[in-house]
């Protein structure tokens, strides 16, 4: 018998969440971030889904050479951009725009042969310091971008902001994301360009980032990384229900301990469930006991610690708790992102997370 640990993609929530941004910011285009597998959703089918967005974003030219494969016609951007003279020619025959982070980029540009030219995205480090020009570099960088016969069309900014997540109503006030805008807004002053400034979060909470483009990631799968705050607070639909059977209940006595390390003591006899989901199949082994998890439709909470291959579950109290009752790890009766804050991590690394072994169905 297979497995029983599978992963439901939910494609009405895809369609749904996009037309959700949409509505969050009308007067934007939308690019649908899909790096990461699609955020562990499967590429295709999730670039498939959203079929009605503007532009699709990746991070490797592998996903980019996946997208075509399948006929998505739109722009896909790069995010990183090329990293090597090669890369340029292939960008050229699949039609993908790059984005621009640094000198050597543009130097690679100027070296590379004559051929159909690129659309590029000039990135701006506005605080996130990871990549793009600094400020004062920007003017520069765009003047010898546009000067190029292998750049096409004008080119667009883009950058990526650090605490999106935390709105004008946090404790900050915002004030970095404040900042990175008012950065932001002084380079594009003197330059004719489109502007994508909004990730999810900036989507959600900072409609004065919007700009001519908005580059929507977590949020088309239905996720928050808003600390407290779930996809559904805002409208949104969880793509995905991760979720397996129980392969055994067993009676526990009292002051017996379970699983590795003998970390967690029954404190009376009690039954206990066996789930067939581990960190081999992508459940993080950080959840502790009293992580939530849904034994036929009830909430119940992990005891000791989560195995490659298997979690205990107590079962106190939960009626239907046999063995081949469905166990939900999470999806739309179970935020995701609860499971993260008790893991202490987010939501979009326990969705990337989920392994070869586990299959995926659509609905």
């Amino acid at each position: 018998m297979a497995r029983p640990t599978s992963a439901v993609i939910h494609l009405d929530a895809l369609r749904h969440n996009l037309a959700q941004v949409r509505k969050r910011a009308p007067g934007s285009r939308v690019m649908a971030v899909v790096k990461a597998d699609g955020y562990g959703h499967g590429l295709e089918r999730v670039a498939r889904a959203m079929g009605g967005a503007d532009a699709f974003g990746v991070a490797a030219l592998s996903d980019a050479e996946r997208l075509r494969a399948v006929g998505i016609s739109q722009p896909i951007l790069l995010l990183s951009g090329f990293n090597e003279l090669a890369d340029i020619g292939r960008m050229r025959q699949l039609h993908v725009d790059s984005a621009i982070h640094h000198a050597s980029q543009i130097e690679m540009l100027e070296q590379a042969d004559s051929g159909e030219p690129l659309r590029c995205w000039l990135k701006v480090d506005t605080g996130m310091h990871r990549l793009g020009f600094p400020p004062g570099e920007v003017a520069a960088a765009h003047a010898r971008l546009s000067a190029l016969p292998g750049v096409v069309g004008e080119i667009r900014l883009l950058h990526h902001f650090a605490s999106s997540d935390e709105f004008a109503d946090a404790p900050s006030g915002g004030a970095q994301t404040r900042e990175q805008l008012r950065i932001f807004n002084e380079v594009c002053a003197g330059l004719p360009c489109e502007r994508s400034m909004a990730n999810s979060a900036a989507i959600l909470g900072w409609p004065e980032s919007h700009g001519e483009w908005v580059r929507a990631g977590g949020a088309l799968y239905g996720m928050s990384v808003v600390e407290g705050r779930t996809g559904a607070d805002f409208g949104l639909r969880p793509a995905m229900t991760f979720s397996t059977r129980l392969i055994a209940v067993n009676t526990i006595a009292k002051g017996e301990r379970i699983g590795y390390s003998a970390t967690w003591e029954c404190p009376e006899d009690m039954p206990v469930g066996v789930a067939a989901i581990g960190y081999g199949d992508g459940y993080p082994r950080a959840a502790p006991p009293g992580t939530p998890v849904m034994v036929a439709g009830q909430r119940a909470q992990i005891v000791g610690r989560v195995s490659m291959d298997l979690m205990t579950i107590d079962l106190r109290g939960i009626a239907g708790g046999v063995v081949g009752a469905p166990v939900t790890l999470w999806g739309p009766d179970l935020p995701v992102e609860s499971i993260a804050s008790c893991a202490g991590t987010i939501s979009y690394e326990l969705t990337c997370s989920i392994t070869r072994r586990v299959r995926f169905l659509e609905r």
